[in-house]
């Protein structure tokens, strides 16, 4: 019996080994199938001692001014001397108290979660990585698949290691710091630092270090905006472990403890800062590029993470002038506008228009999908609650309000798009989609097409010149019906004024006469007209019908800015574009950008002629007010616009060497201007361009661009111009 219980145990012995043995030899070839890379590459000390984080891209104006950064994370970069004591041991003795004596594995907290985290199934145990394993597994992700965990930690241990060799432990801590995320999508700790508590790391108090490293054990559940009190208590948990590794007393955390969590709560915005339509317009265009031109080993470029410098040609100056034209005279037409509809508005009177716009909302979208009825919606969406809205006062105000209220306060809100190109080139200079891009992204200038009212007309006028129609050819300005357009009847603003008298084509174009301009339109033919659009790159459709005079056609501001071009470019129009080369982190040029080039779309003749005749306009026409209220001395060329039932307002400015586009109006088309006198362009759009170019003129440096003058024009051009406005 005893010899047969000695055979059982050799048996189970051998057994064992057996199951040891094989086992071991697993997990052998298993680790060396991870370091051989069959798991993913494995980065050499070399590379690691190349070691970048990921960097954001960053997008440059024309004099290498960076205006903007595309990344996945608010990330900002620190040294470690930067790094206040307190902050780094709060990390240790919360993270990794032993970092400072293993060489990027402590296998003693290996075998502690082996025993009690798994065969215990002791949860509150902890993890067994170490900061510089954390670190490799923030540098280098993991990848999905079959045994994708275990492999991805034993790529850790053999990168941390690894790590450890190239890196000091000092340089390893401010690398953690540098990437790893808190709380709220913020990537890095100096991010965190100014996004809870804005300021810089360096100037942390103990609590709020410990409140920071507290949020790493569960960015989102120990998030001190969302959840206060639960983040209030892991920073007491934090304070406690520095208390137990000697870097605290029990005196300095009583009097931490005690303290409450204060935060002065600044997240960074994307929408913030200056040309925000702008840098979306880039970013969508580079997400184009990368996909049309991959590395050379077939991976695509990462736009928010490799450190690509984005070369435009926008000017930082410019921009910001434009920006404080744009706000400062719209905020105080927005308060005209409201004033003048009084209780009528429409967006008061019309139910259709909030029905529109709250259908559209994401919060009725939810409410609609979880299954409940449009009343129920309607009444969920008339609690009111403590928010944020758009204000021309602070860029936004807390109110108490409903959603309701908030829809209603926002599509009363006047939009505007403003455009500066170069006419030589198409090289865009200023770019403002709207108003506020963090309430309002829809961009005016990318996505937007309106009608664009009588800055169509100098296109109108220049297929007749090219006709042989006369600048001094006289047009009488009685109103005709079109039997043909179901009896439409153009009309001018003040037909009184004008209705018995003949006008010479240089002054309907200068008092933007409309009954005129549709004769002059018949007399050149429409098809004409519409073929000299299409030569000035206008590829919007538009229509074969009289009104085309009018600008009855939706046409983009691009387009517009694009044909106007050609009357200061030698009759050639350009397409606008914004980028001008992409580089790498260390400066390779990947990419540079031509632009398209166009044939002459009319005679030099025509180009004077109608240089002059927009002159005319701005010296003493519908846009006038350049001079005398604005009182530019400048030499600019420009059309007034504006749609039927002043829906929109335009101006469009050509200098020699700027043109400009301005747009002001409502989104919902339902909503205009009450009257010709607040809504027609001179008013509502033309002010954007005319503070804009004082501000520019004031800035010395922009003087290459505000200084010239247009050719003088020959005699035979002042001859063709000689003649009265009017005639019995």
């Amino acid at each position: 019996m005893a010899r047969k219980k000695k055979n059982l145990n050799k048996k189970i012995t051998k057994i064992g080994i057996r199951v040891v043995s094989v086992l071991a030899g697993l997990c052998f070839i298993f680790f060396a199938s991870v370091y051989l890379g069959l798991f993913g590459h494995l980065p050499s000390a070399e590379e690691l001692s190349k070691l970048q984080h990921n960097q954001s891209s960053e997008i440059l104006d024309v004099n290498e001014k960076p205006i903007g950064h595309l990344y996945r994370f608010y990330h900002s970069s620190i040294k470690y001397e930067q790094l206040p004591e307190h902050l780094v041991q709060a990390l240790v003795s919360t993270e990794d108290v032993r970092f400072y004596d293993h060489h990027g594995i402590d296998y003693r907290s290996l075998l502690r979660v082996f025993f009690k985290t798994i065969l215990l199934q002791d949860q509150s145990s902890g993890g067994g990585s170490t900061i510089t394993q954390q670190l490799a597994k923030n540098l280098f992700p993991r990848n999905n698949g079959f045994l994708s965990l275990p492999g991805a930690k034993v790529k850790e241990m053999i990168i941390a290691t690894r790590l450890e060799k190239v890196y000091s432990k000092q340089e390893i801590l401010a690398l953690y710091l540098n990437s790893v995320t808190f709380s709220d999508n913020t990537f890095g700790v100096a991010s965190a630092a100014r996004t809870f508590f804005n300021k810089s790391v360096s100037d942390l108090a103990i609590e709020e270090s410990a409140t920071l490293i507290g949020m790493l054990k569960a960015t989102y559940s120990y998030n001190p905006r969302v959840y206060p009190e639960r983040s209030l208590g892991r920073r007491n948990v934090v304070i406690n472990q520095m208390v137990n590794y000697d870097f605290l007393s029990e005196e300095e955390s009583k009097l931490l403890i005690e303290k409450p969590l204060v935060l002065n709560y600044k997240p960074f915005d994307t929408h913030e800062g200056s040309a925000p339509y702008f840098i979306e317009e880039v970013r969508k265009a580079l997400v184009k590029w990368v996909k049309e031109n991959p590395k050379e080993d077939g991976s695509l470029y990462d736009i928010y993470g490799e450190g690509l410098k984005i070369h435009t040609t926008l000017d930082a100056r410019m921009q910001t002038a434009a920006e404080e034209a744009m706000q400062a005279h719209m905020a105080a037409l927005q308060k005209v506008f409201e004033n003048n509809w009084g209780s009528r508005a429409p967006w008061k009177t019309n139910k259709a228009i909030l029905e529109t716009a709250l259908t559209r909302n994401r919060e009725y979208q939810r409410l609609k999908k979880s299954g409940l009825t449009h009343v129920q919606i309607l009444d969920s969406l008339s609690v009111k609650r403590k928010m944020r809205w758009f204000s021309w006062q602070n860029g936004e105000e807390e109110v108490n309000a409903s959603v309701v209220d908030s829809v209603l306060h926002h599509i009363k809100q006047l939009q505007s798009g403003f455009l500066v190109i170069t006419p030589q080139t198409g090289a865009v200079k200023v770019w403002i989609g709207g108003i506020d891009h963090h309430y309002f992204q829809y961009d005016h200038i990318s996505q937007g097409k309106r009608q664009v009212g009588s800055t169509f007309k100098p296109i109108v006028y220049t297929a007749a010149l090219e006709k042989g129609v006369e600048p001094c050819d006289y047009f009488p300005a009685r109103a005709v019906t079109y039997s043909n357009m179901e009896g439409w009847t153009p009309t001018n603003s003040d037909d009184a004024d004008f209705m018995h008298k003949n006008y010479s084509m240089k002054a309907a174009l200068k008092k933007s006469l409309n009954t005129v301009s549709v004769k002059i339109l018949e007399e050149t033919g429409i098809n004409n007209v519409l073929d000299l659009a299409k030569q000035l790159q206008i590829k919007s459709r538009l229509p074969n019908v009289p009104s085309l005079a009018l600008g009855a056609g939706e046409v983009s501001m691009l387009e517009l800015a694009g044909a106007y071009a050609s009357f200061v470019n030698n009759r050639k129009p350009v397409t606008p574009y914004f980028l001008s080369k992409i580089t790498d982190r260390n400066g390779k040029v990947l990419a540079t950008f031509e632009q398209e080039t166009f044939a002459p779309a009319f005679s030099e003749n025509s180009q004077t002629l109608m240089i002059e005749m927009m002159k005319g306009v701005v010296n003493e026409g519908t846009a006038s007010r350049l001079r005398w209220k604005y009182r530019l001395n400048n030499d600019i060329a420009g059309k007034t616009g504006t749609t039927q039932a002043n829906k929109d307002g335009w101006f469009v400015g050509v200098t020699p060497k700027l043109v400009a586009v301005s747009w002001v109006g409502a989104d919902d088309g339902r909503i205009s201007f009450k009257d010709t006198n607040i809504g027609q362009g001179a008013n509502s759009a033309l002010p954007i361009f005319g503070l804009f170019m004082q501000k520019i003129n004031a800035d010395k440096s922009l003087s290459t661009f505000t200084n010239p003058r247009f050719p003088h024009p020959s005699k035979s051009v002042l001859r063709q111009l000689s003649c009265d406005d009017e005639k019995e």
